[in-house]
Parts: structure tokens; sequence; C-alpha cells
């Protein structure tokens, strides 16, 4: 999707992708990437999800890339916090206690201007992209974590009876788009209540750890 499409949703207040509640598959399954207390969670493409809420309140750093500054400056609002910012050319550096979020095109992230992560949870970027750039981002994610492991949360349904975002992923792009960096392991398929506008549809969960 092109960037203006995401700031005009933002700028409308079209965000129905945005959950008034944290992900309970993120509850449910988050332990399996075993991480100590204070380990610092990737999560990309953020927008201002209370799953962020969450992993601070679980004593976690969070550090999010997100487009559009509308949903950052509301994130930040939300938690009551006020952030410190910094221009670092292509992408804004927002962050205040345990929490960095860049504001910029993710593909212009740098793993030096990330930092070190300890893991990634991502529940709404790998199904907000084209098929036409999702290995990219594939492959981009790997190299900017240094391969850490991921939670990797997608949907399954019928693209010809809906367009997205967010898209219909199989199981076989998934493999074909991470299986040379990490060992898939899929937790749960738990299909959504009431689908999307009325087609069926599964919330797959897959747990990838490097090779």
């Amino acid at each position: 999707m092109q960037a203006e499409f995401w700031h005009n949703k933002w700028q409308q207040k079209q965000i129905g992708f945005h959950l008034a509640q944290s992900n309970p598959l993120l509850l449910k399954h988050f332990h399996t990437l075993a991480l100590a207390k204070n380990s610092r969670v990737f999560v990309p493409l953020c927008g201002k999800t209370l799953d962020i809420h969450w992993l601070l309140a679980k004593g976690h750093q969070v550090v999010g890339c997100e487009l559009s500054e509308i949903a950052v400056r509301e994130l930040f609002n939300e938690l009551k916090l006020e952030p410190e910012c910094r221009d670092m050319g292509n992408i804004k550096h927002f962050y205040a206690n345990n929490l960095d979020i860049f504001v910029g095109d993710i593909f212009k992230l740098t793993k030096q201007q990330l930092g070190q992560v300890d893991a990634i949870y991502d529940r709404a970027a790998y199904v907000a992209l084209p098929e036409t750039t999702r290995a990219k981002y594939a492959a981009h994610l790997t190299e900017l974590s240094q391969q850490a492991p991921q939670l990797l949360i997608y949907f399954q349904y019928d693209q010809s009876q809906l367009e997205g975002p967010p898209f219909a992923i199989s199981d076989s792009e998934i493999k074909n788009n991470y299986q040379s960096n990490y060992q898939i392991n899929w937790l749960d398929r738990p299909a959504i209540a009431g689908g999307f506008k009325g087609v069926p549809a599964t919330e797959v969960v897959c747990h990838l750890t490097a090779t």
C-alpha cells in the first residue's frame, strides 16, 4: 500500500484495525517467547495498539515503528507519557521511559537505529502489506532484528470475497518467506467470530525461532 493510504486512514480516523483491547492471542501465547523481564520487544507497524500497554505493564521495554505520527502521538498520550523527539533524517524517534517509537517508513529503518531487540511481536504488520512487498518485509525484519524470535499472527480467508488489507496469507507463503532463517511452529488457529464482513476467517499464530 502507498504511504498516503495509511496516512489518510489515521487522519480520517478509519482505524477499524485498532483493537479496543489487548489481543487475546498475545496474552495466550506470549509466554512461548520465553523472555526475561525487561526484554526489548519490537512491534512493527504498531499504530497505537493496546498491546504495547500490556507489554509495558509486563515489565518489558517496547520499540515500535509506525508510519503515522498521529498514531504515535495518540499512543504516548493514552499512556500518559510526554515523549522526547529527535530527528534522524528519514526517521523520527519518539521516546519516554521504556518506550521507543520510530516514525517513518520501516524499510528506511536501520538495525543501528533500532538497536538490540530480544523478540518481535507482529500482529498487524505482515498482513497489512501487499503480496509484492511481503517477502521484502520478512527479509528486512530478519536483518533488522538479527533473527530475533517472533510471535507472528496472520489471517486466512477467501481473498476473492474481500479486498485487503488485512490480506489473506497462506501457510506456504510463510514458509517461503521465513523458513530459510527460522523454524516455524504453528500454535493456534481460532476462527474469527463473524469473520471479516461476513466472510469466514481464521486467525493463525506461529512462533518463529532462529535456525
